[in-house]
């Protein structure tokens, strides 16, 4: 099968992500009879310096802590979603100018697929010269530089990481229930159990994880409409953009399978932080918009 380059970069991104995953030591941190180690109020952070490793000490273990101290006030989910708004909200004051482009690369899909149609079976050196010319351009006009996106996944990924191990390893979050229910419990144990509170978690992230994912992709759809009409020219769906959205779906059936056999604490953490980005992107969206009027 042909590899795009829209396939190229997806599989670019789940290199970096293995490679973030690996040089972070992203593997939770596990005691004696492999169980996951739970970071109790009591734990401090010289105890987890001196028996773990610095990317649990300085990351793992204040956002556990703050998930400790919170819950008893706010409950499980209003902590977790209190860590979550906190650590985004960081991450888009520092990433915010890198976010803008990389949604501006997401609008630009339809007028790179153009160039890319324009150009497609043409495999001499001066047609590819000239297609890379065409799409340099493109990301002139629009201010855009393609590697600045990759940064930030670089920045990004380490407190994704820590912020994932962290719902895993709070204390108090796991023992305390949400609507009485247990979310140290699997949805999938907890639906062969027969509680239904544990089909409705799992729906809601899963629906949550596919807006997120397919949400740029409507978004620069909707954009090469609108183009379309002004310039009264059809939307040609791309192979570049089917291939893509059957990866999306990949993606969504695989945090599926990973979703079910993790604690539901893991759920309601994916559904927040899906929220977080749906609204993530708006707000970045509203900004390019208001750059472009």
């Amino acid at each position: 099968m042909k590899i795009n380059a829209q396939m190229k970069k997806m599989l670019i991104l789940t290199a970096v992500f293995l490679f973030m995953v690996t040089m972070t030591g992203c593997r939770v941190a596990t005691d004696t009879d492999g169980a996951i180690k739970l970071i109790y109020p009591e734990t401090t952070f010289a105890e987890t310096m001196a028996s773990e490793n610095w990317f649990n000490a300085l990351l793992v273990w204040p956002m556990a802590q703050f998930i400790n101290k919170l819950t008893p006030k706010m409950g499980s989910v209003g902590a977790l979603a209190a860590l979550t708004l906190l650590v985004n909200a960081v991450l888009l004051v520092v990433t915010l100018k890198s976010q803008i482009q990389q949604q501006q690369m997401q609008l630009l899909q339809p007028e790179l697929e153009r160039i890319q149609r324009k150009y497609e079976g043409r495999t001499d050196d001066a047609s590819r010269q000239k297609q890379a010319q065409e799409m340099n351009k493109l990301y002139q006009k629009y201010n855009v530089n393609p590697l600045s996106t990759i940064a930030m996944t670089f920045l990004q990924f380490p407190i994704v990481i820590a912020l994932f191990h962290a719902v895993q390893r709070s204390s108090l979050l796991k023992s305390t229930p949400f609507m009485g229910l247990s979310l140290e419990v699997s949805p999938l144990n907890g639906m062969k159990a027969g509680i239904p509170g544990y089909f409705i978690i799992f729906l809601v992230m899963i629906v949550s994880q596919a807006i997120t994912m397919f949400m740029p992709r409507w978004m620069a759809k909707k954009r090469a409409q609108e183009e379309a009409e002004r310039t009264h020219r059809r939307v040609q769906e791309s192979k570049a953009s089917t291939q893509s959205n059957m990866m999306m779906i990949y993606m969504v059936i695989l945090f599926s399978v990973i979703g079910l056999t993790l604690p539901s604490a893991m759920s309601i953490y994916w559904t927040i932080y899906s929220v977080v980005n749906i609204v993530k992107m708006f707000v970045v969206q509203s900004i390019i918009t208001k750059q472009g009027a």
